[in-house]
This record gives structure tokens, sequence and C-alpha cells, in this order.
């Protein structure tokens, strides 16, 4: 069997932003392993109320923030889109499908835990930092009702969304959803 002289770490996320959390978590991820895939799911996803960004925007957004910091090299770092398979016992394989070998999957998500164990992977659950307020559901919670929002994500981030028109794009999500509710 092959085995690489460097672990490889796997981090999946849909990063809907991608916020100081995830960041954080690379931060760790990287204190571990030699390199990190970072796997962007539901890469097909977006204009929808959980999913608003484009894979290619979330790809900058993750690219740029962690070009911008200092403890972060990039060079070991690899960011590869998936989209979403609707059988979740198949999912990890079409992830197999599309990233090089690795050794250890970093994840918080109960589910995403669950698939990779049933494979018999090694899952590591890094700590969370300020749950309540880390996490892409209230970060396009604040967008979507003006809210503070800017503090929980990085400078880059804050850069795109605004480039693209993220705001006024959540909005009209949240509003289409909330018409659609009653």
């Amino acid at each position: 069997m092959y085995r690489i002289s460097k672990p490889r770490g796997l981090f999946v996320g849909r990063f809907q932003p991608f916020h100081l959390g995830h960041l954080a978590t690379i931060k760790f991820a990287l204190s571990h392993i030699e390199e990190l895939v970072v796997v962007i799911g539901s890469a097909q996803k977006s204009h929808e109320i959980r999913n608003p960004f484009t894979a290619g925007e979330r790809i900058q957004m993750i690219k740029d923030s962690l070009n911008e910091d200092s403890e972060v090299d990039l060079k070991r770092i690899l960011l590869i889109p998936i989209a979403d398979v609707d059988v979740h016992s198949l999912w990890t394989h079409q992830v197999d499908n599309f990233v090089p070998s690795y050794e250890v999957v970093f994840t918080n998500d109960m589910f995403t835990r669950l698939l990779f164990r049933e494979r018999g992977m090694k899952v590591v659950q890094p700590m969370l930092i300020q749950r309540e307020e880390l996490s892409a559901t209230e970060v396009r919670s604040r967008m979507a009702k003006g809210g503070d929002w800017k503090k929980l994500v990085s400078p880059q981030t804050i850069k795109i969304v605004e480039h693209i028109n993220g705001i006024e794009r959540i909005k009209t999500i949240f509003a289409k959803v909330s018409a659609t509710n009653y």
C-alpha cells in the first residue's frame, strides 16, 4: 500500500461564508499535519438560504484569507470544491475520488464524523471557539438582519462579500424564504 511520507489531513466545510472559526480550525489542523486538503462542500449550490455563495466565491474567501494570515503557509493547503452526492453512504467515496490520499479528518460536524468513522478513518474534533457567534448560520443571519457580522469574518471575506453585493443577495434570499413560509 502506498504511504505518504508527510501526513495529510482533510477539512470539509461549506464555508457559507468563511469565518474566523474556520480559520482557527485550519490553523489547528496545520499544527498536527504537514498538508491540509480543504474541501469546499456543496460546491454545486448557491443563492440558497443555507448556501448563498458560489463555490468560486468561497474559494476566493478562503484563499485570500489564508494568504493574508502570516501564521498560515498557503503552500501546505489544497482547496478542492466537491459537489454533493444524494446517497450519504457514498459521499465519502466521492470525496476520495477528488482529493489526494489523507490520514485524518478534522471536523466538528456530527454527521461527517459518523460517515468517515464508519469507513475506519481517524477523525479529530478541533476545539470550537466562540461557537455561539462563530457559525456561518449566525453570520448569515446577522447579514440578513443588518447585524454586526464583520467581526466574525476575515477582512478578505468582508471585501469579497461587499464586492459581489452579498448582503443584498442574502437579504433577498431571506425575504424570498420568509414570503413563501406565509
